[in-house]
């Protein structure tokens, strides 16, 4: 699986993409009180340097949540989770069986850290891998470690990454969502978040990938 995700990300790290980020907060009953709004194009230089573009301005609502550096950080790396071959000395993985998901024969792995070092955000839940390819189809869990101390209490939600095949061949993530409610001292509030991944585009091709379901 990590050699196949290897491969996976750097492909990945040949095409450009669309990243359309909502953020919702709402009250106890379901009704939105803000919003955060983003579209970015995502692109990587032939050294496979990140870049990201903003796509008009983004819509600020919020009035109970804050935005942090984490969770952005989040949205760009454990949110479309890569469980690459430089990444598996962070982990502890057990085995949880087998089951259908998304039309796929699965295995399904539970991922768990080692250790959190200070700095770092990694991934904790399960791994929706596919029995003919290595392929991860669907990832649930959470960016770990919740932050908590006497003066910041940076909370993250569990969420869902869902991913569709490329080509025939490597799996990319297509959608992500999460619907938690976050227990803040001051209060639980719910949060309710979508990512769209979209338009991939290899570097200096004309047209569109198209997914399979």
């Amino acid at each position: 699986m990590a050699q196949v995700e290897s491969a996976t990300q750097a492909v990945r790290n040949d095409y450009t993409y669309r990243q359309t980020v909502t953020i919702e907060e709402l009250d106890s009953r379901g009704g939105m009180t803000g919003e955060y709004h983003e579209v970015r194009d995502v692109i990587f230089s032939p050294q496979h340097e990140r870049s990201e573009v903003m796509v008009g301005r983004p819509t600020l609502t919020l009035k109970r949540l804050l935005l942090t550096p984490e969770d952005f950080r989040d949205i760009r790396e454990i949110q479309p989770f890569v469980m690459t071959r430089d990444q598996l000395w962070n982990y502890e993985t057990k085995f949880r069986g087998e089951e259908k998901m998304d039309g796929n024969d699965c295995w399904v792995l539970q991922v768990r850290p080692r250790q959190i070092l200070r700095g770092q955000r990694l991934f904790d839940g399960l791994l929706w891998i596919n029995k003919g390819d290595f392929g991860i189809v669907r990832a649930e869990g959470q960016a770990v470690p919740q932050i908590l101390g006497t003066h910041q209490e940076n909370l993250f939600p569990r969420f869902t990454t869902i991913r569709r095949l490329v080509d025939g061949k490597h799996w990319f993530p297509v959608y992500t969502f999460a619907d938690d409610v976050l227990p803040f001292r001051n209060g639980p509030q719910r949060e309710r978040l979508r990512i769209r991944y979209a338009d991939y585009k290899r570097f200096g091709a004309e047209s569109t990938v198209t997914f399979q379901k």
